[in-house]
């Protein structure tokens, strides 16, 4: 599964995240065999505005590279966003790498941001009112 610094540490941890209410953790598997999975965490209330802009952020999209092209992320992707939206989230937003992940995302229609930093789109949805809210040019906020 793409870059792990740590094995052991990452087999440590998995089980807390699964187990954590703010967390989503979503696994797609074909016969047995897991091809991909998405991580996502709710970051709570807003400070200023509460629940009304409460936002979730998407840490981890993978697929298996054989699974790749064949919905694995679409599938995947929506099952977040119906988290999010089920859950009462208002914002989920990401970084894709420019070369890497970004083109699959797109691939996928979501349109990215302006460049937050020097190699990364900045992806953002908006569940209440489409096209309302754009990145700071600089912040991603």
């Amino acid at each position: 599964m793409g870059f792990v610094e740590d094995e052991a540490a990452l087999a440590a941890r998995f089980p807390a995240f699964c187990a954590t209410p703010a967390w989503v953790v979503l696994g797609a598997f074909e016969d047995g065999t897991l091809l991909g999975y998405a991580a996502a965490q709710d970051a709570g209330a807003d400070l200023r505005s509460g629940n009304s802009h409460r936002t979730a952020k998407l840490h981890d999209l993978y697929t298996l590279p054989q699974a790749r092209r064949q919905g694995v992320g679409r599938a995947l992707m929506k099952a977040v966003e119906t988290w999010a939206c089920e859950s009462g989230l208002r914002y989920l937003y990401w970084y894709a790498n420019l070369h890497e992940a970004s083109p699959a995302y797109v691939g996928m229609g979501y349109v990215p941001g302006a460049e937050v930093q020097e190699g990364y789109h900045f992806f953002e949805l908006n569940f209440r009112a489409a096209n309302t809210r754009r990145p700071h040019p600089e912040r991603g906020q």
